[in-house]
Parts: C-alpha cells; sequence; structure tokens
C-alpha cells in the first residue's frame, strides 16, 4: 500500500479549503448586511451594462419602498437623478419612467421640498399628461406653497382623469373645507367615502364639510334677518319722520301755467 498517496491527499483537502474559505466568507458577511437583497443587486449588477438607467431607478425603487420611517430621501432621490442623466430609452418603453417622475416628487414632498416637488410633477406631467397622481401630487405641493387655487385646480385634474382616486377627493375636500366651500367639499368626501366606504379621512372631513355647511348656513339666516330688520327700520324712519314737502308759491303756479 503506498502510504506516501495517502498522506497527500489532505494537504490537498486543506488547500481547497483554503482556497474555498474566503469566497464562502465574503458572500456569508453580504448576506448578513444586505439580507433579502442579495439576488436582485447581483442581479442588477450584472445587467449594469445593459441598462444603467433602469439599475439606478430599481434602486430608488426597492430603497423607497422598504425604508418605513427611516428613509434616506436625499439619496433615493440623488438614485433617481442619476437615472434620469442616463439613455432612458428603456425606461420610456415601460412604465419605469412614469414611476420614476411619481417617485421623486412624493421624496421631495417628504423632504419639504415643495417647489421642487411641483417642478419634477410638471417635467412628469410634460411626458404623461394624464397620470392622476403626479397631478395629486403637485396639488398637495401647491397647496404647502400657499397656492390654494392653483392646488385646486390641479386635484380637479386629477380626479378627472381618475374619478375614483380616493387621496385625490380627500386633498379635494379638505381645501375646499378650507377655502369655506362647504358643499364643494361634502360633495368631494362623499365620492371619496364611495370609493373606500371604510376610508377614516373621508368620513371625518365628510362631518367637518357638513357642520361647516350647517354652520355656515346659519350665519347666513342671521345676516339676513339683521339686513332685514334694519331695512324694515330705514323705511319705518323714513316714513315716520321725514318732512313733509312745502308748497310751491301761488306765482310760481300761475308762471308754469302761461302759454
Amino acid at each position: 500500500m503506498n502510504f506516501r498517496r495517502y498522506r497527500i491527499l489532505p494537504v490537498i483537502l486543506l488547500l481547497a479549503v483554503l482556497l474555498v474559505q474566503p469566497v464562502l466568507s465574503e458572500a456569508n458577511v453580504t448576506e448578513f448586511i444586505t439580507g433579502k437583497n442579495v439576488t436582485s443587486v447581483t442581479n442588477q449588477t450584472a445587467d449594469l451594462e445593459q441598462d444603467v438607467a433602469t439599475k439606478y431607478f430599481n434602486y430608488a425603487q426597492r430603497q423607497l419602498a422598504g425604508c418605513g420611517d427611516t428613509c434616506d430621501y436625499p439619496g433615493i432621490i440623488s438614485l433617481y437623478d442619476r437615472a434620469l442623466s442616463e439613455n432612458l430609452t428603456m425606461l420610456k418603453k415601460t412604465d419605469g419612467l412614469q414611476y420614476l417622475y411619481q417617485g421623486k416628487t412624493y421624496a421631495l414632498i417628504q423632504m419639504k421640498n415643495f417647489t421642487g416637488a411641483v417642478t419634477t410633477a410638471e417635467a412628469g406631467l410634460a411626458v404623461y399628461p394624464k397620470d392622476p397622481m403626479l397631478w395629486n401630487n403637485k396639488g398637495w405641493a401647491l397647496e404647502q406653497l400657499g397656492r390654494k387655487q392653483d392646488a385646486l385646480a390641479a386635484y380637479d385634474k386629477a380626479v378627472s382623469f381618475d374619478g375614483n382616486y380616493t387621496n385625490a377627493l380627500i386633498n379635494q375636500g379638505n381645501l375646499l373645507a378650507g377655502m369655506g366651500k362647504y358643499k364643494e367639499a361634502s360633495a368631494a368626501f362623499i365620492r371619496a367615502n364611495e370609493t373606500d366606504p371604510f376610508n377614516v379621512a373621508a368620513a371625518d372631513g365628510l362631518d367637518v364639510a357638513r357642520k361647516g355647511e350647517a354652520d355656515s348656513s346659519r350665519t347666513m339666516s342671521i345676516l339676513m334677518g339683521i339686513i332685514l330688520v334694519a331695512v324694515i327700520g330705514i323705511v319705518i324712519w323714513y316714513v315716520k319722520f321725514r318732512k313733509p314737502a312745502e308748497p310751491e308759491p301761488q306765482g310760481k303756479k300761475k308762471k308754469a301755467g302761461k302759454r
């Protein structure tokens, strides 16, 4: 029996373990750090040469969807911007570019960069003029900037393109109620409640709008009553205290009668 050959086998096995170990360690560390995103990140890296814009867009979307209350909005916006700086041919062939503008507008709103949100929404609407979400996001940003009439027009556009868009209807109702247009606000909340019967914001908004409408009607009735009393008082005063007209001199009457 050749014992030398068997002594060599453990050495070969040891070398194999040493060669494979760094790869296994790197894989384990990567899996621990990135969790379930390892496969998708690897795939995206492999697809980098094919479409860079899609890669950055996917990165941004994945971060926006999974970050919860700890979103790195500046980082997400940076990824969207990097996607926009690349060739957009593939994104335009899909809905990717549309989602990009939606996501970037949303991220800017979360950062309270309302001017930037309006600009981004308008850029998206130049390509997708019938996108209700972009109209809604633009309306919200405009409202925060104090441009209420423009915001209302944007909400109207959103609802015109999607009559079942609950959030746009609620935003529309809230703005109308804030402007004292309670009847129109009630109509918006009623429609929102029809699209989502269990929506708390729609139900609460409708209660506020109806209360405002009732208070407004009551105030108007009181005001009309005050005006009516004032008019009656003026008429009575005029009839009772007005000075009677003095009779004209006799001579003037005769002069007026000559021919």
